[in-house]
């Protein structure tokens, strides 16, 4: 499974709970980080770059990823273009995922508007999806790459306001989604008022679960591409 994100902690408001579920039944999980997240505090971008992307490392250990790919678009200005797809669609060749998971690209999210950088990585996601398993768009990807083309069987949306399928988490799972969003330590104490980990997700994700009879769950809408 491959997630496809705009930005370190992306994945880690409660989705993660669902990746450390997968990891711990022995499946490979590896995150596509479309931006550094430079933009994201109240420092140089120069210095925030490698300090989220120190903190995102950390927080894919709390849920067992170990294949994780920061690329260098602009934090903020991430846009759906042909440069993004074709970053997008190489890493789809090269590691080969049966899922590829990103969030919502509409421009109202559940909880409210939606940020510009995620429409554009989760729009992008999904072309890319295509464009990997498709012979003549982007032909120098297998000709000057050695990367054949490759699609996944299903794409897994977070975020959306009508999820098809829940995922259900484990407390364990929970405590592991706590402890991945708590390792952006830096950056959450940049933000004003924003709560701790512990004091939001397990009740986000056990609403989530009460909502289909279960004790906590992860929501996404799924789409079939083979």
């Amino acid at each position: 499974m491959l997630a496809v994100v705009a930005h370190p902690d992306d994945m880690e408001y409660g989705m993660s709970a669902a990746v450390h579920r997968w990891t711990s039944r022995g499946v490979e999980v590896g995150y596509l980080l479309l931006t550094a997240g430079e933009a994201g505090m109240q420092r140089p971008p120069a210095e925030v770059g490698p300090l989220r992307a120190a903190e995102q490392a950390r927080a894919c250990a709390e849920v067992g990823v170990e294949r994780l790919t920061i690329l260098r678009h602009p934090d903020g200005m991430l846009m759906p273009d042909l440069d993004l797809r074709r970053d997008i669609s190489r890493e789809i060749r090269r590691f080969r995922p049966d899922v590829v998971i990103t969030m919502n690209w509409d421009a109202e999210a559940p909880w409210g508007l939606n940020q510009a950088d995620h429409r554009a990585a989760g729009l992008s996601a999904l072309d890319a999806c295509r464009d990997a398993d498709n012979t003549w768009v982007f032909p120098e990807l297998a000709s000057g790459e050695g990367l054949a083309k490759w699609g996944p069987t299903w794409l897994l949306v977070g975020g959306t306001a009508d999820p098809t399928h829940a995922i259900e988490v484990s407390d364990a799972d929970v405590a592991a989604a706590v402890a991945s969003l708590s390792a952006h330590q830096a950056y959450l104490a940049d933000l004003p008022g924003h709560p701790a980990p512990a004091d939001f997700i397990p009740a986000m994700l056990a609403d989530a679960g009460a909502s289909v009879g279960l004790g906590n769950a992860v929501l996404v809408r799924a789409h079939r591409l083979r």
